[in-house]
């Protein structure tokens, strides 16, 4: 019992009284609860600031605090702002939110034989905030939308006409590839930041239409980066990276890397 007492960090120089030392002991006891309990309050400050910072990373587009903010142009040496600078509600218009023209179907009469038509913030101002947007892909037969990425959305894709083999590649080191072959009608789900791409496999022209969870999901076509990059990537670095010869990467950044979008 006197070792237990000790370690409880009690110390008695000489005899007490049993109340006295059932007083020393409770107040050490309250005081060890006290510095745990301070330690837990110091422990869930930390966990609600590291969910703050989360959130305030998160990859989708922030919510609206207000009804509306249709996007203007910035002012002369404006404050950068993640968005758009926000109309004044009062002037707000439905032309704001309306875009006409995609029943138009793309030129597709180029290197990749796909073109894809976007309507984002640019295209539909008040769009700004409201974290989506859509685009049209059209395709000339055997065109692709080649691989790239979307580093703010995922997206919807609704197959309208045409058939399309389509699919995603999950991140290192399992790479899998997930496949797909769509006809008129079906849907498929690119998961936000993944490489994908849509290869119209029929014999005659293929329209999608897609959706994403972003006003501006932005789009990173691999080959054109990679090798189309300004100013170049040292073809050294690339050789080495994608184990080629140097003068294949050479090649390869020679080419002229066209934008489908």
């Amino acid at each position: 019992m006197w070792e237990e007492i000790k370690h409880l960090g009690v110390v008695v120089e000489e005899p007490v009284i049993i109340q006295e030392l059932v007083k020393r002991i409770v107040k050490i006891i309250r005081d060890k609860n006290l510095a745990i309990m301070k330690k837990g309050v110091s422990f869930l400050v930390t966990v609600a600031l590291m969910a703050l910072a989360f959130s305030l990373a998160s990859a989708s587009d922030p919510s609206p605090l207000q009804d509306t903010c249709v996007a203007i142009a910035e002012p002369e040496n404006a404050v950068f702002v993640n968005g758009k600078f926000c109309k004044n509600p009062n002037l707000t218009k439905a032309e704001d939110f309306f875009y006409s023209g995609l029943d138009k179907p793309g030129n597709v009469s180029n290197p990749v034989g796909s073109a894809v038509t976007p309507v984002n913030v640019v295209q539909i101002p008040g769009l700004n905030t409201l974290g989506i947007s859509a685009v049209r892909i059209d395709y000339a037969p055997y065109g692709q939308n080649p691989p790239h990425t979307h580093p703010r959305a995922t997206e919807i894709l609704t197959v309208l006409e045409g058939t399309l083999l389509v699919g995603f590649v999950t991140s290192n080191p399992e790479n899998r590839l997930f496949t797909k072959v769509l006809n008129k009608g079906d849907v498929f789900v690119f998961p936000i930041g993944l490489i994908h791409f849509q290869f119209n496999i029929g014999h005659i022209n293929a329209v999608a239409i897609a959706g994403l969870s972003s006003q501006n999901p932005g789009v990173i076509t691999i080959a054109n980066a990679v090798f189309g990059s300004d100013p170049a990537i040292d073809p050294d670095f690339l050789a080495r990276a994608f184990q080629l010869e140097k003068n294949v990467v050479e090649y390869l950044q020679s080419r002229f890397w066209y934008a489908n979008n």
